[in-house]
């Protein structure tokens, strides 16, 4: 089993997650493309002590990538969360 660290890599700050966190009580994480919903939530718990209420997650392709030559390459795969916690729960995020 992996632990809370490999599956949570990083809370994602954007002007959209901002709202979101204020509105709706919900933060964006960066994710382990392998991970499913029900391990994001224990790890959310665990690592900041909350109650998640729902998790929704999205797959995301690496971007095609080109520099000067003519070898083509890609970034990453990713996953992102987004994570609803209970009322009165909030993760102290600091940019």
């Amino acid at each position: 089993m992996k632990s809370p660290f490999d599956i949570v890599k990083t809370v994602r700050i954007t002007e959209k997650g901002s709202l979101l966190s204020e509105k709706n009580n919900q933060y964006t994480l960066k994710v382990d493309p392998h991970a499913n919903k029900f391990q994001i939530r224990d790890a959310v718990e665990k690592l900041f002590n909350v109650k998640v209420t729902a998790v929704r997650t999205m797959n995301f392709a690496g971007k095609p990538r080109r520099q000067r030559t003519a070898q083509a390459g890609r970034t990453s795969h990713w996953k992102k969360a987004i994570v609803t916690l209970k009322d009165g729960d909030k993760i102290e995020v600091t940019a």
